[in-house]
């Protein structure tokens, strides 16, 4: 049996060779032929796999600078709801109060507990760091900024959102403390309450887009309605849901600082520690997106560059969170739960219900 072709291993990027509309294609493969020809070398798979480690490099550059930009909102506008000024003291208006941080945490001891799971401790860190960055390279942010345009960007996305439970379950094991081990069985139960509304609700924004593509959903909004008229039962469902999956105040109660010292990261310090926080705040980012996709349009707007109004939408989103934080106090477990199976999931299965009539009677709204 004849092994398969390059063109086949590579069918991933293959729609997308000489796209020169999509910056984050054409940029890379640029700079990789300008490398090759200053080196003398004339391989077209080795120019395809200096593109895609590009590539990798300023999508990475990209999200990171957008959570660093987030966390310094967040702790701003947190300010402004607490009535008090936020950092101002660490650089210009406190922007580099993020890097003292980033410091601090790097200079601190990275501790092993006695008689825990070494592999399943630190493995835990690889598979949520790689995790969150890696839902990012599925969500388009213009029509012309995109790391891959899939067919099932969509479902791809969720099944990425997915991996983090058993993760967390394994850390809350591996740690060897009683409350890691809680916090890891409440973030699974909290995820898995969570995650069956909240794809419910996609799925409606399936059946009236009939797609899972997310420039075909932007492109049907922009020429029909944004599903968050029709669908404003789906979008709070939505909301909620993303907020529990994220675990962002008012549902931390998998490391609820006040009942298990800090849950599944209890025994994670230093640049560990930094880290797992670093990634809730790309699923945020990544949650904001996905909802500005599926919901508010996308990057359609008026005047202002698509991938400009992406980022308005991506960072009003993120102000809703962090509203929500600044409001809301922490519910109990029980309480959480209740709310996912209870509420949601009936208000998620209605929402199906009235996308199901618009897409056979749309034609009257125009849907």
């Amino acid at each position: 049996m004849s092994l398969p072709s390059w063109e086949a291993w590579t069918c991933v990027w293959g729609s997308r060779i000489g796209d020169t509309l999509n910056y984050l294609y054409s940029i890379p493969h640029s700079i990789a032929t300008a490398i090759l020809s200053f080196l003398h070398i004339n391989l077209p798979q080795l120019n395809y796999l200096l593109t895609w480690v590009i590539a990798s490099i300023i999508l990475l550059v990209v999200v990171m600078v957008n959570v660093i930009i987030l966390i310094y909102v967040e702790r701003k506008e947190l300010g402004r709801f607490m009535d008090r000024r936020g950092p101002f003291v660490v650089g210009p208006a406190g922007f580099f109060q993020n890097f003292a941080d980033a410091f601090k945490f790097l200079i601190k001891e990275m501790i092993l507990p006695e008689n825990a799971d070494g592999l399943g401790f630190n493995s835990t860190l690889v598979i949520v760091v790689a995790s969150s960055m890696l839902i990012m390279a599925v969500v388009p942010q213009a029509p012309d900024f995109y790391y891959t345009n899939t067919d099932l960007g969509l479902l791809l996305a969720f099944a990425i959102f997915a991996i983090e439970p058993f993760a967390v379950v394994i850390a809350g094991w591996a740690s060897n403390n009683k409350y890691s081990l809680l916090g890891g069985f409440r973030s699974t139960a909290q995820m898995m309450s969570y995650e069956v509304p909240m794809l419910i609700t996609v799925l409606s924004v399936v059946v009236l887009a009939g797609t899972f593509n997310f420039t075909q959903i932007v492109n049907y909004q922009a020429s029909h309605v944004w599903f968050v008229v029709p669908l404003i039962i789906g979008f709070i469902v939505f909301l909620i849901s993303i907020v529990a999956e994220i675990e962002r105040i008012p549902f931390d109660t998998p490391d609820a600082e006040a009942e298990l010292v800090h849950g599944w990261m209890t025994e994670y310090a230093g640049i560990k520690f930094a880290l797992f926080q670093l990634t809730s705040y790309v699923r945020s980012f990544a949650g904001a997106a996905i909802m500005v996709l599926i919901f508010l349009g996308g990057w359609t707007g008026p005047i202002l560059p698509p991938i400009l109004w992406f980022y308005i939408k991506v960072y009003a989103v993120f102000t809703l969170f962090v509203w929500m934080r600044a409001s809301l106090p922490r519910v109990r477990i029980d309480q959480v739960l209740n709310l996912g199976w209870r509420s949601l999931l009936p208000l998620s299965l209605v929402n199906m219900l009235i996308a199901a009539f618009l897409k056979i009677y749309g034609g009257v709204f125009h849907l």
